[in-house]
């Protein structure tokens, strides 16, 4: 029982020297005479929060600048696929035959430029996933 005693006695009184230890840390934190390390941690933490913004708008650049080439890319695609498109229709409706070697050509065309841009873009996106 003396040692549960004396525990409890000297979380009650804590010794005089931990005491003035506390009173000067407190008394420093109040006088700010700790503002050099504050001020060197705060200027740390800006330089990690800066480097990481960076980072993230050189993310946001890199997707946009991918959308801009997909999507540059499309229409390229479209433009030129256009006067297959309207020569296909054209015969088809006019008449002609599919079995017609200009008809077939067109339409193959039309078929296998989409197909294989949709393998590109599909590489390119498998790649530049982890």
């Amino acid at each position: 029982m003396r040692t549960a005693e004396w525990a409890g006695s000297t979380a009650a009184n804590p010794a005089p020297g931990a005491k003035a230890a506390a009173d000067a840390s407190l008394l420093a934190a109040l006088a700010g005479t700790q503002a050099a390390r504050d001020r060197a941690l705060a200027h740390t933490t800006r330089r990690v929060v800066m480097a990481s913004l960076g980072v993230i708008q050189d993310q946001k650049a890199d997707r946009r600048r991918s959308r801009s080439i997909a999507l540059a890319s499309l229409v390229l695609v479209m433009l030129s696929l256009g006067p297959f498109l309207w020569r296909v229709a054209d015969d088809l409706i006019g008449g002609e035959h599919i079995s017609d070697i200009a008809t077939q050509t067109s339409l193959w065309v039309c078929v296998l430029c989409p197909a294989i841009l949709a393998a590109v873009l599909f590489a390119g996106w498998a790649r530049s996933k982890p």
